[in-house]
């Protein structure tokens, strides 16, 4: 069985530590990164229940960090669900390629971090997501199956790839839409895979609330693009080393709703940048789903069989009170 690991802070020192139901037994450890933790410190989380004498804290009296940590790549699947796919307006079936795009790793935030809405952002969305971690330094093109998967795979976590719509779409920039920083709550758990384990990775249920509202209910049976090919496709590409994060996509259910005609007026060269962003929010607001400062959102992954658990991640937005930059004059 996989275990539940935590990075947390006390006393402005990090720490890595095991979940043992309401506490954490402390590592001895000091690991300065998820890439570090993985190369020096599983050994050491595999066998913390056999020790004597650990260090036991409880959950509740320590700052519960990201997982994940800088430096490190964030690699993100785009509409990887049939009904995410509906929602924005394409086809729904799988398509001929897999879209992938970036995030910034200074996005990373906590589970239980505010996520700050940048000012001039009226279309802030959520995304919940599978985060899955890199274990292994890839250089080259390799096969990656479902059957040696275990020899790429660490872990899993949590991720809200929390977004900008009003700057991803009229600018067509994904990249800066969703790497404002604390877009990219991560944990509160990395799971620690079994090679057993490797098949539930395509059976997890995904759930996300806004404000105690299900928006999100999605399982990772339901991708379209499932890790093994796209970690071989991905080492065609582009190195990947432990610690480094694959975003599976999300389902169905968030704010955004686009229809062909939307997606047709954001595609016309011959519409200014600002009668696209005008229509573009007009169109968007009137559903009522986009996050306002005071919601709070809150994430769940985990098995049918609750053997895999990733944690319940809860977030608040936040207006960002620095001015911002990109739109003054």
């Amino acid at each position: 069985m996989g275990i539940q690991v935590v990075r947390f802070e006390r006393e402005s020192k990090e720490h890595w530590g095991v979940v043992s139901g309401e506490n954490i037994l402390v590592l001895n450890g000091t690991y300065k990164s998820l890439a570090e933790f993985l190369e020096d410190g599983k050994e050491e989380a595999k066998k913390i229940y056999n020790q004597e004498n650990v260090e036991s804290l409880s959950l509740n009296e320590v700052n519960i960090l990201s997982p994940a940590t800088k430096p490190a790549r964030i690699i993100c699947q785009g509409v990887n669900y049939s009904t995410h796919r509906s929602e924005t307006g394409v086809e729904a079936s799988r398509p001929p390629f897999n879209m992938i795009f970036s995030k910034a790793d200074s996005s990373l935030s906590g589970a239980y971090s505010e996520i700050e809405r940048p000012p001039h952002v009226k279309l802030l969305d959520y995304e919940l997501e599978l985060g899955i971690v890199v274990g292994k330094e890839i250089s080259e093109p390799v096969k990656v199956t479902d059957e040696n998967l275990h020899q790429f795979i660490a872990g899993l976590v949590i991720v809200n790839d929390v977004s900008a719509r009003d700057v991803q779409l009229p600018q067509g920039q994904w990249l800066k839409g969703k790497s404002f920083r604390t877009f990219c709550p991560t944990g509160p758990f990395l799971y620690l895979l079994d090679k057993e384990e490797m098949p539930l990775i395509h059976d997890l249920k995904l759930d996300l609330w806004v404000n105690d509202e299900l928006r999100q209910s999605a399982n990772s049976s339901q991708l379209l693009y499932k890790p093994a090919e796209t970690l071989s496709e991905l080492s065609e590409v582009m190195d990947l080393s432990p610690g480094d994060l694959i975003v599976t996509g999300t389902g169905g259910g968030v704010a955004l709703n686009l229809t062909p005609e939307v997606n047709e007026l954001i595609a016309n060269l011959s519409i200014s940048y600002q009668q696209k962003l005008d229509l573009l929010v007009e169109n968007q607001l009137k559903s009522g789903k986009y996050l306002k400062d005071g919601d709070t959102i809150r994430c769940k992954i985990k098995s049918a069989d609750g053997v895999i658990d990733l944690g319940e991640q809860i977030n608040k937005v936040v207006r960002n009170k620095e001015k911002s930059l990109i739109n003054s004059k």
